[in-house]
Formats: C-alpha cells, structure tokens, sequence
C-alpha cells in the first residue's frame, strides 16, 4: 500500500499509511481513511468523510461530507469478517450517506458500479449490488442484499425491502416501499409498491425509439394484462425479443427474479 506524492491531503485528516491513495485524490479537512482502503486517481474526499475496512474506490469520484464508506454493517450475524466495499468510477455520493461492508452470508461484498448519484443520506446495506447511471433520490433506504440495474431511478424517501431485484430503466416514485421485485422499464409507486405502466418518459429521454417503446408496451400487456403465469409471458416475450432485443431484459429479468418473493402488480380494485 502507498500514498501518492501528489495526493492532496489536508493537515487534518488522519489517512493510514496502510492505505493505497493514487495520484491527484484529494482528501479534506477531518477525513478518516483506514488501512486497507485504495483509493483511485482523481476521487476527491470533501471532508468528514470516513471510508474503513476493506473498501476500494475507483476513479473521478466525489464524496461529500459526513459520508461513512465500508464501515461495520448492521447484520446481527456479521462477526468481523474481512468483507468488502467496492465502488467504481465517476459517482457523486452526497452528504451523510452510509454504505456497508458485505457479509459472509451474502456475497461477502458490497457493489456500487459507475456514473451513479446518491443524494442525501442515501444509505446502502451488506451485500447491496447497484450497477451503473442510477438516481437513488434523498433519504432512499436499501436493505441486505438489494440488486439494482443500471439507468434505475428511485424517488426520495423510498425504502427497499431486502433481498429485492430492480431491472434496469425503473423508476420508483417518491415515498414507496418496494417489497417486491420490479421489471425492467416499470413506472411503480405506493407503499406497497405497485405498477402503474411503462417508464415511457424516462425511456424517450434515453434515445428508445417509437418502435422500441411500442415493443415494451406489448411486453408489459404480456406480463400484466393477459392473465398469464410468468412461465408463459417468459415464452411470449421470447419470441418478441427476435424483433427488438431490449425486450430480453424482460425475459432475463423474470427467469432470476426471487419467485417466492414475486414482483409488483398493477393495484386491482
């Protein structure tokens, strides 16, 4: 482990001589790093910011203030185990977010990929895996072992039970609680929430064109308003993945999907 010569530390952060800081990472004022953290080229540490354990942080990254980063999770199981914290590049982590070290029980590691946004107070638990350009909105609460996509938006206030999947191109409104796996594409709300229709503005905003949306809208009639088990949409869905391949999220979505758990519905009458 090293410490770059051109890493800017402040006189008053405490930085382990065990720790890996690259070059150009700039560390603030009343920052903690402990040994075994790297720290990646360009990633800046505002200030207060504790990153612990076994955490490594990529590239071009900005924490904010008061930010925990790899500390002790709050499974009643965990026994000190060497688990870890990976996060990639180019995330903004805002202020007094929290994210967890893994357990052994789950994936031994807790994952946050590139280009993502954590607002304030975000907190990200053991064994989390969110992928890339997600949007977790103020106050978002994610228990153990939560799966999130890539291009995922969720509101503020929103709590995910653990456990839960979340496909890529969600977006959860504001103060729900996902209880239950969401599909790709999927506008859903409410406490407990439900499907209210397809994310077509997110999807327009992100370059879908007419025809693809058009394909998703099928897809979503498969899944919810057909009346059929999952096994059969899967097999219709399959045979509309041969004319637009972004409907095989839907597919890949379902066959992994938690089927004890299930995933959200529209809201019956």
């Amino acid at each position: 482990m090293s410490i770059s010569p051109l890493a800017i530390i402040h006189p008053t952060a405490i930085v382990s001589e065990k720790a890996n800081i690259a070059d150009n990472v700039k560390i603030g004022p009343f920052c903690i790093v402990e040994d075994n953290v790297s720290i990646g080229e360009g990633t800046e540490l505002v200030s207060h910011v504790v990153v612990k354990g076994f955490t490594t942080i990529g590239k071009d990254n900005k924490i904010y203030s008061f930010v925990t980063i790899g500390e002790v999770n709050q499974d009643l199981k965990y026994r000190g185990e060497e688990t870890q914290v990976i996060i990639g590049d180019r995330n903004s982590i805002r202020e007094s977010c929290t994210i967890h070290r893994g357990t052994l029980q789950g994936i031994s590691k807790t994952v946050i990929g590139d280009d993502n946004l954590l607002m304030v107070n975000t907190h990200v638990a053991h064994d989390c895996v969110i992928g890339n350009h997600n949007i977790l909105a103020n106050n978002t609460t994610l228990g153990g072992h939560v799966v999130i996509d890539n291009f995922v938006v969720l509101g503020g206030m929103t709590a995910v039970h653990q456990f839960v999947n979340i496909g890529s191109h969600v977006m959860v409104g504001g103060c729900s609680g996902v209880s239950q796996d969401v599909p790709p594409y999927v506008l859903a709300q409410g406490n407990h929430a439900v499907a209210i229709g397809l994310n077509t503005t997110g999807l327009t905003r992100r370059g879908f064109t007419d025809f693809q949306i058009s394909q998703l809208k099928q897809a979503y009639r498969t899944i919810y308003r057909q009346g059929k088990t999952i096994e059969e949409a899967i097999n219709e869905l399959q045979q509309l993945a041969t004319n637009t391949t972004c409907v095989s999220l839907f597919v890949e979505f379902l066959r992994r999907s938690d089927v004890k758990r299930g995933i959200v519905r529209p809201r019956t009458k």
